[in-house]
């Protein structure tokens, strides 16, 4: 079997200065090694998962098709939270940092998922699973 090392998430910001202090209002990190004018490395998860916040135009640099202009949906990024208080937590923070609500907060007993876009209007799900209570057959849970 292959084993991926660590994720790379390339998304393109309208504001590198207001990419950085959204997350880094939420509590977030940057690994200043690979961030400069035009991109910020995200640490989301140290060594192994990170979000590549690239300017618009050195982002399109990377690709030769159209960029998404944040009014529509190409991609959901889902994060888990160590706790449901903590998922809670951030997207509140979000909120009351400039992010969006797209979404209302569901609660299926064994797994919490709330939401939020940010400012460029990438929607991340944010979520809480809890092992111990994950039903015999999770997909039947609405």
């Amino acid at each position: 079997m292959k084993k991926v090392q660590s994720i790379f998430v390339n998304l393109p910001v309208a504001d590198i200065a207001r990419a950085r202090q959204f997350w880094t209002s939420l509590g977030f990190q940057f690994n200043e090694q690979f961030s400069d004018d035009k991109a910020l490395c995200l640490v989301l998860n140290e060594g192994s998962i990170y979000a590549m916040l690239l300017a618009r135009p050195y982002f399109q640099t990377f690709t030769h098709r159209p960029l998404a202009d944040g009014s529509t949906t190409q991609v959901l990024l889902a994060i888990q939270m160590d706790s449901r208080e903590q998922a809670m937590e951030l997207v509140q923070q979000a909120l009351a940092d400039g992010a969006t609500r797209y979404r209302e907060a569901t609660d299926y007993g064994w797994m919490y998922q709330d939401s939020f876009a940010d400012p460029d209007g990438h929607q991340w799900e944010v979520l809480f699973m809890d092992p111990t209570q994950i039903p015999e057959d999770p997909a039947q849970v609405s």
